[in-house]
């Protein structure tokens, strides 16, 4: 009995062909393209434990590297499921093992160092320092949202192992991004005796440590005899590079990724390294795990005709092995209400609303289920909980608004809002007001300050004036409608977008947002009320989720899950693809990957969902929706296998873009001169299989030639 058969006797686990493939090479370059369901935890577990009981290899000889703690806790324990009598290797993310590297690299250089990440005593922390070289370089402090982009960004720029010279060119999420950055870094060094570092010079000086140190990069590599890599898709160049050179010696390295989902290059994730993989490791085999254990026939075949519109891929399927369970259902309705209304109902009438789940782009679109969903008492698990959202500057903005009502002889309230409406009054001229003016109600004390006024800023301070005296009485939701119009503030978050890179669409969002909530209610008392209560809701679904809660979850954080049913809601042109995505090919593409992640978390029901106004503007369905609504009107989505005797549609290549691109693979012979996109001229010294041996002026670079044809990478030159 081998193996296989035996560990099928003992645990009921039974691999397809191409798992086993996997299982069994275990020497030299392998990248395993695993599309979502096909099991590829429990394949990398088997090779494991393969390694192991079979090979005789000593499990600290072998590193497993996830992507997230909890990931590298969950194998652990499957390991120990599967092979109760086996030492589970050490799986570790690679943060962990970069931390390992850097503490040996700065004890032997002599500097003592500490992070400012976690628990800081001793050091002042991250969010310290950015906000003072924040401050520093732009004169103002940062909003919470502020200062959450420039640590984005900085993970970006150090993912990216971009030099510090550079960071200033670079477009960041806010107005002089990469000075701020360097004013960070300046104030990390500026202690004499001891180097402050955050999570992402981990990364950068391991790296620059196994590059520059060979004692140091001989240790490590001798420490471990074989890498795997898990969700390599997410893993950023600095990463990347960290795993070359713990590999060089030996090249025993197993990535399993799936290049369509990767979803994270906005944080350093670098895709690009696994479509040139074997560019990096000549050697590589490629195995493609294209059966979907998870999903319907109609979910798998639809999903997998829709990934396919993307070019940067490896040219693969998926396959389904369930039967069918009804089509991808679309469905649109009037506004964001009647969208949070259906799915409610439909939870409601739900036997078991623990197998549902409802995602998102943006976590701010959680908020109007979060209320509704506490409204009626139905429990919930937020994935990524953020209650953030509530203490979010616009909420912050939109209650100040509403206490001026209440006090308008508040000057500090005044203060607050005045700015962020149409008064065209100075920052100067309010500080002024605020240190010197007259008392009374706010509108009328300005006016006679002594601050001069054009006729044109009279007339709008007294317009507010006026609409604040009706305000109280107003309903909450009523009242959010005017503070956005008649007040102005709407178009004062788009010029401060302009300004500052926000995305406008996320901001009218969360006005959106609040006045769903706002809906019901009487009085501003109760929508203050409303707000603390949902906060203190979101909190308490993250620490302790309810018995059989419906899940909530955006779509980048839903990675990895899978529900029974799954709804997928504000599906809107702006908010996926997002405006900036449309501006740009790859992020066009990324958002498609993100569009079928989600959509592969369903295993039975899928409903893709959007309305059709917002505040009384227009809206339009995603173009991701009407590709899916494409592929069921032609019946047979394209990723569906062609019946006996009918040719496959070929699928639009890059070379159809590029007609000078060779695209026939017998075209491809020793002696062939063609010139490169990126090495430029050269000549076929050899073909070797499915791939071909190329003499550039400077190299030799062995190409797979399918890869060459899908992107019109070759033309003939004569």
């Amino acid at each position: 009995m081998d193996f296989f058969e035996r560990k099928h006797m003992e645990t009921g686990v039974l691999l397809n062909d191409v798992q086993k493939q996997v299982v069994l090479k275990t020497d030299g370059p392998l990248l395993v393209l695993a599309c979502p369901g096909s099991g590829k935890t429990t394949t990398m577990i088997m090779r494991i434990g393969y390694m192991i009981a079979e090979k005789g290899i000593a499990p600290a000889r072998i590193k497993p590297i996830t992507f997230s703690k909890a990931a590298a806790d969950d194998m652990r324990g499957r390991f120990t499921k599967l092979f109760p009598g086996l030492q589970p290797p050490a799986f570790s993310t690679i943060h962990s093992l970069a931390l390992d590297i850097v503490r040996r690299h700065l004890e032997h250089m002599g500097i003592e160092w500490a992070l400012i990440e976690g628990k800081t005593d001793q050091v002042p922390p991250k969010p310290v320092l950015l906000k003072r070289s924040f401050r520093e370089v732009t004169g103002e402090d940062p909003t919470e949202d502020e200062l959450k982009s420039i640590g984005t960004f900085a993970s970006y720029v150090k993912n990216r192992l971009i030099p510090q010279s550079e960071w200033p060119v670079i477009k960041g999420p806010v107005e002089r991004a990469g000075e701020i950055l360097q004013k960070y870094e300046s104030h990390k060094r500026s202690r004499r005796r001891l180097q402050l570092l955050d999570f992402d010079d981990m990364l950068t000086i391991a790296e620059e440590a196994l590059r520059t140190d060979p004692d140091l990069c001989k240790r490590m590599q001798d420490r471990f005899d074989y890498v795997i890599t898990d969700e390599s898709q997410d893993t950023s160049l600095a990463q990347h590079r960290i795993v070359e050179h713990l590999v060089r010696r030996h090249g025993n390295l197993c990535a399993v990724a799936d290049d369509d989902q990767s979803i994270y290059t906005w944080r350093g994730a670098d895709p690009e390294y696994l479509l040139d993989f074997r560019s990096h490791y000549p050697q590589a085999e490629i195995l493609m795990m294209e059966t979907n254990y998870r999903s319907s026939e109609e979910i798998t075949e639809t999903a997998a005709g829709f990934i396919k519109r993307n070019k940067e891929r490896y040219e693969k399927g998926m396959k389904p092995v369930n039967g069918s369970a009804g089509p991808v259902s679309l469905k649109r309705f009037h506004d964001r209400d009647e969208q949070v209304r259906y799915v409610i109902y439909e939870l409601l009438a739900m036997e078991n609303p623990e197998e549902a789940a409802v995602l998102f782009r943006n976590n701010s679109s959680s908020t109007a289920f979060v209320s509704e969903l506490h409204r009626r008492g139905i429990p919930f698990y937020m994935k990524d909980a953020d209650d953030r959202f509530f203490d979010h500057w616009v909420v912050e903005d939109i209650l100040n608004f509403m206490r001026l009502a209440y006090l308008p002889e508040r000057k500090d309230l005044f203060a607050r809002v005045a700015l962020k409406m149409d008064l065209y009054i100075s920052r100067a001229a309010v500080e002024a007001f605020v240190r010197n003016g007259p008392e009374g109600n706010v509108f009328e004390a300005f006016a006679r300050s002594g601050t001069p006024l054009s006729d044109d800023q009279k007339r709008k301070l007294a317009s507010a004036g006026t609409i604040y005296e009706g305000l109280k009485e107003r309903r909450p939701a009523d009242i959010i409608r005017t503070i956005r119009t008649d007040l102005g503030y709407e178009a004062s978050l788009k010029s401060r977008s302009e300004k500052f890179g926000y995305r406008i669409d996320t901001l009218t969002g969360m006005l959106d947002t609040l006045a769903v909530i706002a809906a019901p209610l009487r009085t501003m008392t109760a929508f203050a009320e409303k707000l603390a209560e949902l906060k203190e809701a979101v909190s308490e679904a993250k620490r302790k989720p309810r018995e059989g809660a419906v899940t909530l979850s955006t779509l980048h954080s839903a990675k990895g899950l899978e529900f029974k049913q799954v709804f997928m809601v504000d599906l809107n042109e702006g908010t996926i693809p997002a405006a900036e995505d449309v501006k740009d090919p790859d992020m066009m593409e990324e958002a498609r990957r993100l569009f079928y992640v989600g959509m592969t978390r369903a295993k039975e029901r899928l409903e893709l969902i959007n309305y059709s106004t917002d505040s009384g503007k227009d809206l339009t369905e995603s173009r991701f929706i009407s590709e899916v609504r494409g592929l069921q009107a032609i019946g047979r989505p394209v990723g569906q296998r062609p019946e006996p005797g009918r040719q496959p549609k070929r699928r639009r290549s890059a070379a159809d873009h590029n007609p000078d691109a060779i695209s026939d693979r017998g075209a491809f012979v020793p002696g062939l001169r063609v010139r490169h996109k990126v090495f430029g001229n050269g000549q076929v010294e050899e073909i070797r299989g499915d791939r071909i041996l190329v003499k550039f002026a400077k190299q030799e670079k062995e190409l797979d030639i399918g890869m060459c044809i899908s992107r019109g990478l070759l033309e003939e030159r004569g």
